[in-house]
């Protein structure tokens, strides 16, 4: 097998200019979240790099031209783009929007050599403002690491060509499934180059690093992979809609792509299966039929499938010239069983997500769709003096308020409790703790206990305390009409029968002690 890869660098910052009609000004960047997702080359070469914050970036280079992330976009401009490939080879994948893998032995066959072919995909994609490199090698993965450099790599010479190659390019392209951790991890270890991790003992590779550090192994040897475009028999598991009125609309395709992705997924799981590689094939008026294949390193999710499949739509009805769509067919060419079934959560292997938490991620992603954003939340640390504080809750999906982990005056010392209560206001948070006279014990202003602690009621049950630590005052807020003053005290006591320890982290506030988080 010969493989060719045609990778366009920046492809977000591409297509943003060619969406705008290559009307945006250098230097360019992309941004989401209030931070530099993609520079382009101009914009590189003054300082801007991924990660910035976009005004920090702003600040750097006053001219620099943001544009908002849209994955729709690039998804749609490149679906376009890839049906110029169709006149020079027949197996054509689409790994992700920018990227495409093409069967360049056929093709070289086809057209007289695979260096003209090769030059044919580049002439193929050539567009006003638009940058295309290619790579040849006999493995996908390794045409892939090829097109960056760029080069052709010999028949049997990939291992080789690999060998000097640094670690950080299995990280350099999401496409190669290369996880970020263990990569990090072996160059810690000293592995600098693909050709000393591939000399490593593959069973010691496995052993430390299981399966995310075996597929990164595999990578760096050479190891042969599947074919472009194989035609895997497997069972019908296609799904199909004629709607009653043709598809003219991106909207209407919109909701198209939704409805068949759900059926398919449908169908999958009740087979068991997983959907590596999809065709999208689409009947338009005049009986033509036009067809495109997508291929992922991972399984495909309900949503991802819908987003390949409008992302196809949006590219043949808006820049395709194709016309209305009458059918519709999503056809997996390519399943797999699950790895692992019957978890929800953290079932994949340590070192990489499994089946389950793909299942959860779909779940979480249905129920927002239903009863909208909100109603699924993940905790975040954002850092703080107390507990609840320091844990924010953000809706599934989102990025979170970024983390301090500076130090905090007047912080708990660890280790923290392990169970946070319902709250101060809540009533079942009320303490009364006593000294060894029954006077109730409160917090001067000096931030002292009143006496020693003897026993605290907590609910209906008495405990006799064995040790403290504390008080941490707080004095928060305190540019507010009203301050917020708190004080918090570690306690430790044992009911008289058991003599069970129990744990709790009190809080002085309002001049009642109430339960902040208890200690397990």
């Amino acid at each position: 097998m010969r493989v060719a890869a045609v990778w366009f660098p920046d492809w977000p910052i591409q297509a943003a200019r060619l969406d705008a009609g290559d009307e945006l000004e250098e230097p360019l960047a992309i941004g989401a979240h209030h931070r530099i997702k993609v520079v382009s080359h101009a914009a590189r070469k003054l300082g801007i790099r991924r990660g910035m914050k976009v005004r920090y970036a702003q600040s750097v280079c006053p001219d620099l031209t943001v544009v908002e992330d849209n994955p729709d976009r690039d998804g749609r401009m490149f679906a376009a783009l890839a049906a110029s490939f169709d006149d020079v080879a027949a197996s054509v994948e689409v790994l992700r929007p920018g990227l495409v893998v093409v069967d360049i032995a056929a093709a070289g066959t086809f057209h007289g050599s695979e260096e003209k072919a090769t030059e044919m995909l580049i002439d193929a994609a050539a567009r006003r403002g638009i940058d295309a490199l290619a790579g040849v090698a006999d493995e996908i993965a390794t045409a892939v690491i090829a097109a960056r450099v760029p080069a052709v790599v010999p028949a049997g010479q990939s291992a080789s060509f690999l060998a000097g190659l640094p670690l950080r390019m299995l990280v350099a392209e999401t496409s190669l499934g290369a996880d970020a951790d263990t990569v990090a991890a072996l160059g810690q270890l000293g592995v600098g180059t693909l050709g000393e991790l591939a000399a490593l003992p593959s069973t010691a590779i496995s052993t430390r690093f299981g399966r995310a550090g075996l597929h990164c192994h595999r990578i760096a040897c050479a190891a042969p992979n599947r074919r472009v475009a194989p035609e895997i028999p497997s069972a019908d598991l296609s799904v199909s809609v004629s709607p009653e009125d043709p598809i003219e609309r991106v909207d209407a395709a919109a909701f198209a792509a939704r409805a068949l992705a759900a059926s398919l997924h449908e169908r999958l799981a009740d087979a068991g299966l997983n959907c590596l590689r999809l065709k999208v094939k689409a009947e338009v008026d005049g009986g033509e039929i036009v067809e495109r294949t997508w291929r992922t390193r991972e399984a495909l999710t309900e949503e991802a499938t819908a987003d390949r499949v409008r992302w196809q739509l949006d590219g043949w009805l808006t820049h395709g010239g194709a016309g209305a769509i009458t059918s519709l067919i999503l056809e997996p060419l390519e399943v797999a069983q699950p790895d692992t079934a019957g978890q929800l959560w953290g079932s994949g292997s340590a070192t990489g997500p499994g089946t389950g938490d793909d299942q959860a991620r779909r779940v979480a992603e249905r129920v927002q769709s239903q009863l909208g954003i909100d109603a699924v939340v993940q905790p975040r640390f954002v850092g703080g003096r107390g507990v609840a504080e320091r844990v924010a809750l953000v809706p599934f999906g989102e990025r979170g308020p970024e983390s301090s982990h500076a130090a905090w005056p007047g912080a708990i010392p660890q280790p923290l409790p392990a169970r946070i209560g319902g709250g101060l206001n809540h009533p079942a948070s009320r303490v009364t703790m006593i000294d060894a006279h029954a006077t109730p014990i409160g917090v001067t202003a000096e931030a002292l206990l009143t006496s020693q602690p003897y026993a605290l009621s907590w609910g209906g049950n008495k405990y006799l305390i064995t040790g403290w630590a504390g008080p941490w005052p707080v004095d928060g807020e305190w540019w507010e009409e009203t301050p917020h003053k708190v004080a918090r005290l570690q306690v430790i006591g044992c009911t008289p029968r058991d003599q069970e320890p129990v744990g709790w982290l009190l809080v002085w506030s309002k001049q009642q002690w109430r339960v902040e988080a208890m200690y397990t």
